[in-house]
Order: structure tokens, then sequence, then C-alpha cells
């Protein structure tokens, strides 16, 4: 058993990102979700919202802690001792783009590996962009994201379309 990271933005968290973390948590002794700080990505939330959002999620999963990160992947897995980086996969392109990434972090990295979990079938089609882009045009994706994540995002959308 293994110490591992689950990187990404997680804006906001999903139920498909936790159905990956619950997964990855039965594999690997301690699991960090590591919330980057600065990405390419335009955010909904800060990076302490995401965060805080992420961890109450995961709050019933003893060997899981969340935190957020800045620079490489590698180099954090590295800081915290951690030899795996778990991704998930859902739909073809996902493949194309965590295979490239992996093999970067493979090249700066070699003592870590990268291992990647298929999305359940019903997150197949789920990803943080999306669920944003549908809630902003009022669908009901309370069934997407986690109870915690619900308010904060119905909210946080209002605000951002009277801007």
């Amino acid at each position: 058993m293994a110490k591992a990271i689950y990187p990404g933005t997680f804006d906001p968290p999903t139920n498909g990102h936790i159905d990956i973390v619950e997964r990855a948590a039965k594999a690997v002794d301690f699991l960090t979700v590591a919330v980057v700080e600065l990405s390419s990505k335009s955010t909904l939330f800060s990076v302490d919202e995401r965060v805080a959002m992420f961890a109450e999620s995961v709050a019933h999963l003893p060997n899981v802690s969340v935190q957020l990160y800045s620079g490489l992947t590698v180099d954090f897995a590295r800081d915290l001792g951690a030899s795996v980086i778990v991704r998930g996969l859902r739909i073809t392109s996902d493949f194309e783009y965590e295979s490239e990434m992996a093999l970067m972090n493979r090249r700066m990295a070699g003592d870590v590996e990268t291992i990647c979990l298929f999305s359940s079938l019903e997150f197949q089609i789920l990803s943080s962009s999306r669920v944003k882009e549908v809630a902003a045009l009022g669908a009901d994706v309370s069934d997407l994201v986690p109870q915690n994540v619900w308010g904060p995002l119905v909210e946080r959308l209002k605000k951002s379309q009277k801007s």
C-alpha cells in the first residue's frame, strides 16, 4: 500500500470526483486530494472554498485529507511522500490528455507512478465545467454534486450572472 495524491482544480467538486476518491481510498493507505491553487482554468470558487467543500464532502473517509498546492504535481507528491498520482478517466479524450501528462510526470519523477481509475458509468459525462454550464442555464444539478456544494454553487452562479 502507498500514499497517493488525487490532483485537480475541483471547481466545484462533483459526485464523480467523490466516487474516484472513495474508490482510490480503498486501494491506498492514505490519499491526499490535492487542490491546485493556481490554474489555467477560470475558477468560480477560490482555492480555499474548493478545499473546504471537498474536505466536507470526504469527511467520512478517515484516510483522506484535502490540501491546496501550487507548482508541479510531482513535486507536491514527493513533498508528501506519495508515490502514486491518481487520475480519473471518463471519455476517450481524457485518456489522451492523461497519458501525455503521466508520461511527462514520469520523465520528471520516475519514482512517482500514475494510476488511472475509470469513472463509474453514471459519471462518464460529468465534469465541473459541464455542471457549472448547465446550472447557470437553470438546470437542477443537485444530483451531480455533493449536497454541501449545491447551495454555494447556486448562490455563486446567481451572483456571477448579476455582475
